[in-house]
């Protein structure tokens, strides 16, 4: 595995492959990612090159699509959004 910097392209580590196909993350790479035990990898092919970075971060475009499927509805104001909590605390605390 081949880390590039994108400053200036230079490799910062490398790794080799086991023969079981295990490869070992550089010390500099898993500080650089914040990697601990039980981090996950993801690999992903982009063209020519296998980019491997990160796994579980997810964009707010990405938690956006995943929760409006159909695109998010109309923009609303502070004060809707205020008065639509006040409601639904209403709603969830009345007595029955």
């Amino acid at each position: 595995m081949h880390y590039r910097g994108n400053v200036n392209g230079m490799t910062i580590a490398h790794s080799r492959l086991t023969s079981q196909g295990q490869v070992s993350v550089p010390a500099e790479v898993r500080r650089r990612l914040g990697l601990g035990p039980g981090s996950v990898l993801e690999w992903e092919e982009e063209g020519e090159r296998i980019v491997v970075r990160r796994g579980g971060r997810l964009s707010s475009a990405d938690v956006s699509a995943a929760i409006f499927p159909s695109g998010a509805g109309k923009p609303r104001s502070l004060a809707d959004l205020k008065a639509g909590v006040r409601a639904s605390v209403k709603r969830r605390h009345a007595r029955r």
